[in-house]
């Protein structure tokens, strides 16, 4: 996480303040002034942004809630940002894999995709098995074919060396 930096109290450079809040002065006025009613309320003067003409828009509050409020708002936006990232689940399987574990695999497909996730259906071909690339089509179109009420797929089945993927992506 990024550390804050804030400018407040002597630190600040503007020579001009403008003070917002509501029981503050609300005109431009000189940077010492200004620190004079941050002491008088016993709280800091902090630089919210700064204008085109050079003048600090400042808010005479406590920092350190200020900083506290801050990571929190922070918190909570990384935290949107994870939920609304969509990740793609792996399933692998072989050309001759067993009905039960593909059922297995069909189930865990079934819940990446109620979660709204992406599922990448992948068949690997060991040594000789490449000669039947027809079977290892056939399971993963069955295999979407199973998980269509679910999801999609974005296309067809590519082979890449020695193994073939789709992509299924999650119903709206």
């Amino acid at each position: 996480m990024k550390k804050i930096t804030i400018l407040i109290n002597d630190k600040i450079r503007n020579k001009k303040i403008r003070i917002v809040g509501e029981t503050n002065p609300t005109g431009e006025i000189d940077k010492y002034d200004a620190l004079e009613i941050a002491k008088d309320y016993s709280l800091d003067l902090v630089l919210l942004s700064t204008t085109k003409e050079g003048v600090g828009i400042c808010k005479v509050i406590d920092y350190q809630k200020y900083l506290y409020d801050k990571k929190k708002q922070n918190k909570d936006l990384l935290k949107k940002q994870k939920a609304n990232q969509v990740q793609i689940k792996e399933i692998r399987m072989t050309p001759n894999t067993d009905d039960h574990d593909y059922n297995f695999k069909l189930k865990h497909a079934i819940n990446f995709l109620k979660d709204n996730n992406k599922v990448k259906v992948t068949i690997f071909f060991k040594g000789r098995e490449i000669m039947f690339r027809d079977k290892g089509e056939f399971m993963i179109l069955r295999f979407v074919k199973d998980l269509e009420e679910y999801g999609t797929a974005e296309t067809m089945p590519k082979l890449e060396g020695k193994r073939m993927s789709l992509f299924v992506k999650p119903k709206k």
